[in-house]
């Protein structure tokens, strides 16, 4: 799901990767809600807060909404960036190496939680509005800019409208591509409802511990993608060994 980039992505590896990373966006926005008070996977009540303090002249309170939206796109900018130099490098490792970053980040606040939330809580809601900025940035160049994973303001807009043009007459090509991209809308939304809820019962027991999970998850689809990659190599080295003139 990691390895397909653009046009050579299908329905079916936007559905795994969004099923992923929608789970994992839930989880943590819950997760940081119910530890700092503060939204962790978007920036849009961020932002507006910011204009208020500015207006009222809280501008060090202000500041501090500002570095929420400015973490934001530096996770963004970093995926980006990443991305970019990665592939001149090794092409191979341009999506391994950002959702390795994005663990660490998230493994880090689960395993260090508890003293962040003495010392400074607003270090947690950084970490994880940077670890958010760069898996949204992430997968809206995996798929060309049609999954979005860590807020659903835009994709209810977008399911809205998809589901009206569905009342009117279409031809049964343009049926099926609307169809494809409700089930992909409805798919990101379900699974970060699901993560949400994940993390919200869990957190009275485990509290951020529960990123654990998140951390888990992301490495297995790693660990899917890498496995599923030696397979195909080893078919095509056997169907080679068996054909030799379809080399």
């Amino acid at each position: 799901m990691f390895r397909h980039i653009g046009k050579n992505r299908t329905l079916k590896h936007n559905l795994r990767i969004a099923s992923l990373l929608s789970f994992v966006a839930g989880m943590v926005n819950v997760a940081g809600f119910l530890a700092v008070q503060q939204l962790t996977t978007n920036v849009t009540g961020h932002f507006a807060f910011f204009v208020e303090e500015i207006y009222s002249l809280n501008v060090w309170r202000g500041m501090a909404y500002f570095l929420f939206v400015f973490f934001f796109f530096l996770g963004s900018f970093s995926s980006g960036l990443l991305a970019e130099w990665i592939t001149r490098k090794n092409e191979r490792y341009v999506l391994v190496i950002p959702i390795l970053m994005e663990s660490f980040l998230l493994f880090f606040v689960a395993l260090f939680g508890y003293f962040l939330l003495k010392e400074s809580p607003n270090m947690i809601a950084y970490i994880l509005l940077f670890a958010m900025g760069l898996q949204n940035s992430l997968v809206t160049m995996i798929s060309n800019s049609v999954v979005r994973t860590t807020h659903l303001t835009g994709l209810f807009t977008d399911l809205g409208i998809e589901i009206s043009q569905l009342l009117f007459f279409k031809s049964n090509e343009q049926r099926k591509k609307l169809i494809s991209s409700i089930e992909l809308r409805l798919t990101i939304i379900t699974c970060f409802f699901l993560g949400g809820i994940l993390s919200a019962l869990a957190y009275s027991h485990i509290k951020l511990h529960i990123l654990f999970v998140a951390v888990f998850l992301l490495l297995i689809g790693l660990t899917y993608d890498q496995i599923k990659l030696k397979m195909n190599l080893v078919r095509r080295k056997i169907h080679h060994k068996k054909n030799p003139k379809s080399l």
